[in-house]
């Protein structure tokens, strides 16, 4: 690959996706030809907050430099940014699931106009910025699909924080102050995943796991590594200045096939005793933790399995046919594959839980 310059940026480099993307950069994708090569020039700087770990980013490689900082302070935006004029920024950092629900605005929103500001002050050439499909809420019926022309709908107050970043990020980039491109992924999946994603594999495999009638709701989601490439080509490929691409996998799953697949995986393959259940909820459990959710954001609270459950029966599915043609992305790992590799890392945790 060539990035077509010597200097990289990361934020949210110690999390889930930012570990991933540095990898891919030292590295090279070997699930993508095009990418399997790493440029070998590069200098990577990682931003991760205070008290975080950058131990396996420095493990990666001597030409990787990892700095403290908040994205809601303008001087760490600053510092992350200094003599890299001409270089290339991954902004991967963002709260989803926070303490209180102000930290979505402050975080995703304020957050990011520091750092792009910081970024055109110190002469970056172009800002690779991943945002989320939350911008556009649910879909409006269960055959339709998200693309790059689908309206602002946006799901609570995450929702909100990631369309105002958007708009941040397409105003500095139609003045001409930065080349830059956003990126929407789905739910995503893989490797180093964080104790979220660990708990579900747990709840499936204790019949706990929530199914929303049939479980026939379609998730759109992406293996990291797939986002990994979509990110990278949205940094290389000229054209895609200006633009907005979702990046996923080929396409989406029915939640029923997600659960059904982890459960199948986790008992033929990682020798874990599952109890084929599903907690099976009606609909109107939903709508209940919707009302719970809106009432509780709009005091300032916040929680998570509230959240997580008040958008359980909606479908959430896009297509990758912009990114595909335009990126020349090909996504190549699919739900089996990369719930396969997602348990390999993390099945010690469960053999204990």
């Amino acid at each position: 690959m060539d990035l077509g310059t010597h200097d990289v940026l990361v934020t949210g480099a110690a999390g889930w996706l930012g570990l991933s993307l540095v990898k891919a950069l030292v590295a090279g994708l070997d699930d993508c030809e095009p990418l399997r090569q790493p440029q070998r020039n590069l200098r990577i700087r990682c931003l991760i907050l205070p008290g975080q770990d950058g131990a396996a980013l420095r493990m990666l490689s001597d030409r990787v430099e990892v700095l403290t900082g908040d994205l809601r302070n303008p001087n760490d935006c600053r510092r992350l940014c200094a003599g890299t004029r001409g270089g290339l920024l991954f902004h991967t950092a963002g709260v989803i699931h926070p303490r209180r629900s102000t930290e979505f605005a402050s975080i995703n929103f304020e957050g990011a106009k520091n750092l792009l500001d910081a970024a055109i002050d110190a002469g970056l050439r172009r800002a690779v910025v991943v945002s989320s499909n939350s911008p556009c809420g649910f879909n409006p019926h269960p055959d339709h699909l998200f693309d790059e022309t689908s309206p602002y709908n946006p799901y609570m107050n995450y929702g909100r924080s990631k369309m105002k970043m958007e708009l941040a990020v397409k105003e500095r980039q139609r003045a001409g102050k930065i080349e830059a491109v956003i990126i929407r992924p789905p739910w995503f999946y893989g490797p180093n995943q964080p104790p979220r994603q660990t708990l579900f594999f747990q709840m499936v495999r204790d019949g706990k796991a929530p199914i929303i009638g049939q479980g026939d709701n379609l998730r759109s989601m992406a293996y990291v590594d797939n986002l990994c490439q979509g990110l990278i080509l949205a940094a290389i490929t000229e054209r895609a200045n200006g633009q907005t691409y979702w990046i996923a996998d080929r396409r989406p799953y029915p939640m029923r096939e997600i659960i059904d697949t982890v459960e199948r995986l986790l008992e033929t393959e990682f020798n874990q005793s599952c109890t084929h259940r599903r907690l099976k909820l009606p609909g109107v459990a939903c709508r209940v933790a919707w009302l719970a959710d809106a009432t509780m954001q709009g005091v300032g609270l916040y929680n998570q399995k509230v959240h997580v459950l008040s958008e359980m029966d909606g479908t959430i599915a896009c297509s990758i046919a912009s990114a595909r043609r335009e990126l020349g992305y090909d996504p190549r790992i699919e739900l089996e594959e990369g719930m396969r590799r997602s348990i390999r890392g993390i099945v010690h945790q469960l053999k204990c839980a």
